[in-house]
């Protein structure tokens, strides 16, 4: 790391610690050179490669973005799509690759959203999966009545989900 000060391209670790619960890493340098001392602050950058290979840093607000549009006229709060928006950078982060494919992004997308909103999730899933006739909704369709089977009638459905997801 290179001194602000002097600019030396050398510097020192004196003390490392973790930010914003372990997102980032704070670590005080001391340069060689001058004897100053700076703070640096680290954080692992998430790119997301995009179909025609231009690779671009995830952007949160992007997720929100795209996933409002589908909630348009939707009972979905602000701060639930907030929510998505960090479930699925949790899901991507996860996978502790350094670049991801827009693809993959998508993909994480789709199950917070069946779960969130199921009007929403078919809106988004449409596009995304780039739907070409009827049969393709309708089939999405069946999967999402299968998935309302198979959740117990006597189960308590938390408030702000659609029941069956």
């Amino acid at each position: 790391m290179r001194c602000p000060f002097c600019h030396n391209a050398d510097s020192r670790v004196i003390d490392s610690r973790e930010a914003d619960e372990g997102a980032t890493t704070r670590r005080r340098r001391s340069c060689p050179k001058c004897g100053r001392r700076f703070t640096t602050v680290e954080e692992a950058v998430l790119a997301v490669v995009k179909r025609s290979g231009v690779s671009e840093p995830f952007n949160r607000a992007k997720v929100v973005a795209g996933v409002r549009r589908a909630c348009q006229g939707r009972p979905v709060a602000e701060d639930q799509l907030q929510l998505l928006a960090q479930q699925v950078e949790d899901t991507i982060r996860a996978t502790g690759a350094a670049e991801v494919p827009a693809h993959e992004v998508g993909l994480a997308i789709l199950k917070p959203l069946r779960e969130l909103d199921e009007v929403a999730y078919l809106r988004f899933a449409s596009v995304y999966r780039s739907f070409t006739s009827v049969a393709d909704f309708e089939r999405e369709i069946a999967e999402l009545k299968a998935r309302q089977s198979t959740t117990p009638a006597s189960e308590p459905v938390p408030a702000g989900t659609v029941a069956g997801t």
